[in-house]
């Protein structure tokens, strides 16, 4: 099968998403779809999958213009998506997850079980995605929910499978799996889209590049001659800086004191257990996990979003176990959070109003019980300019920004104040690299200013290249603490995975 986009152009009101796009794939390869925030690759792919229909251009197959009313139309064309975040039932068995919506159905209507196990098992030999039918998709790890992702697509019969931002919550060894999983795909004759921020994971697994740019394919590149470097710029329009660059860290005192810290779910249970740790002024303590392990409780606690059941937490020697996240902030607490639509921003709001979010009440913007808008929108235009927020103006509303910009009026807005500590949970999560070159380098500007600095991410090269210590959760513990410069991604995805490698040093 031969799937081409032919002159792909689709608007919303004042912005041009997708100009003229021109792609093509066949089966029984991988191209790989690169492209800043913003830059048009997932409206293109939802164009693609039937969510949006173009404005202008052609979807065609095998010579064939199609129009996609709706995804099932584009399923039953042979695209098939594997989204970043999983749609699946959780109380469900990994075959009653897979056949949901093409159930197999015997007397009466009711489901034949045995048919959906015999469809499963059928697909996951074939694939070598060593599945259990019978397993509940909650107890499963990412990697195996993942698979069960794969499953879905391909018994509806997918030719081209597109897979949005895949790796993001896999350890290095899920990753490995994963990529040889998709070899296998491609060698059924199976063609794949690798949408990915990862350069380096592009070049491994792609057959071809595509680099999309402020809405139009910039070129093409082929994986075996183009570097890291030269596709960053292809992206950004300028060269970009791919490591982290920062000195040794010059500690002070202790800052962040947690000690036996425990936290409960309302069905009592246990997500962080008699969990310690200290954070200093002038380090970055990371602490790496595959998603899932206690980290977001962890981080909810320690920003007074989640009440602990035990233990104690410490700022500058002063217990705020039981502050609330205002009182946490006026005493020099800034948190970057995971899930920058859902705690971080208001989408409706301006992007001047989501600046000042968390300080309209200071004595700077707060006159009794009216804001002195004058005072925002100056400090708004600021930091829209100090941190290159991309936004037409700072009354539009943030929801309409990428996802890069939307991530950087969060760190704009947090780190634009006298701190004792910073916390930030996933801060490049979905981002370019233009836009993750210059979050770490606000990060490393805050340590190097005397700042605490506790970053949490899963994904591993950004934690190991920011952290001056490592801690690594797995069930709600931590289980090492280790020094960046002297393990490997590997060792420290195995402390991940629930295991202790022989040859790892502690810090």
């Amino acid at each position: 099968m031969k799937l081409e986009l032919r002159g792909i152009t689709k608007r919303f009101p004042g912005v041009v998403a997708n100009d003229n796009v021109n792609l093509a794939l066949n089966t029984g390869e991988v191209l790989s779809l690169i492209g800043e925030n913003g830059a048009g690759k997932s409206t293109l792919m939802s164009v693609l999958y039937g969510m949006y229909k173009p404005d202008e251009g052609q979807i065609v197959i095998d010579g064939t213009d199609l129009v996609f009313a709706s995804p099932a139309d584009a399923i039953g064309a042979g695209i098939g998506m594997v989204h970043q975040h999983f749609m699946l039932v959780p109380v469900f068995t990994v075959a009653e997850n897979v056949v949901l919506g093409v159930e197999p159905t015997g007397a009466l209507g009711k489901l034949n079980i045995d048919e959906a196990r015999r469809m499963v098992r059928e697909i996951s030999d074939k694939y070598n995605l060593d599945l259990d039918p019978d397993a509940v998709i909650e107890d499963l790890p990412v990697g195996v929910q993942q698979r069960v992702e794969i499953v879905k697509v391909l018994l509806r019969d997918a030719k081209v499978v597109v897979f949005d931002e895949p790796t993001a919550v896999l350890t290095p060894s899920e990753i490995i799996e994963f990529f040889e999983i998709v070899k296998t795909l491609v060698s059924a004759g199976r063609g794949v889209v690798f949408i990915t921020h990862k350069l380096k994971e592009a070049l491994n697994i792609a057959d071809r590049i595509a680099v999309l740019r402020r809405g139009k394919v910039v070129g093409e590149v082929d994986p075996k001659t183009a570097t890291e470097s030269q596709i960053a710029e292809m992206m950004v329009g300028r060269p970009v800086q791919l490591t982290v660059d920062k000195n040794s860290a010059k500690t002070g005192d202790v800052v962040l004191k947690v000690t036996d810290l425990t936290v409960l779910d309302a069905d009592g249970r246990t997500h962080v257990e008699n969990v310690s740790f200290e954070v200093c002024a002038g380090e970055i303590v990371g602490i790496a996990g595959v998603q899932g392990n206690g980290q977001t409780e962890l981080v909810e606690a320690l920003t007074g979003l989640r009440k602990a059941t035990r233990g104690v937490i410490d700022l500058d020697g002063k217990d705020l176990t039981h502050s609330n996240p205002r009182e946490r902030h006026q005493m020099g607490m800034a948190h970057i959070p995971e899930d920058r639509q859902r705690q971080g921003l208001v989408g409706g709001l301006s992007v001047a109003e989501n600046l000042v979010l968390t300080r309209y009440h200071d004595d700077q913007f707060s006159h009794g019980v009216y804001v002195d808008w004058e005072a925002a929108n100056a400090v708004a235009e600021t930091l829209i300019t100090e941190y290159d927020i991309r936004t037409p103006n700072k009354e539009t509303g943030v929801g309409t920004l990428s996802g890069g910009n939307q991530q950087k009026v969060i760190v704009a807005r947090e780190l634009s104040r006298d701190l004792r500590l910073t916390i930030a949970a996933q801060p490049t999560r979905g981002v370019d690299v233009g836009s993750i070159e210059y979050i770490h380098s606000r990060i490393v500007k805050e340590r190097d200013a005397g700042t605490a600095v506790l970053i949490v991410s899963t994904e591993l090269e950004e934690v190991m290249a920011l952290s001056d210590r490592l801690l690594v959760m797995y069930r709600g513990k931590v289980v090492a603490e280790l020094d960046p410069k002297k393990v490997t991604p590997m060792e420290v995805g195995l402390y991940m995975a629930g295991s202790r490698p022989d040859s790892a040093v502690s810090a």
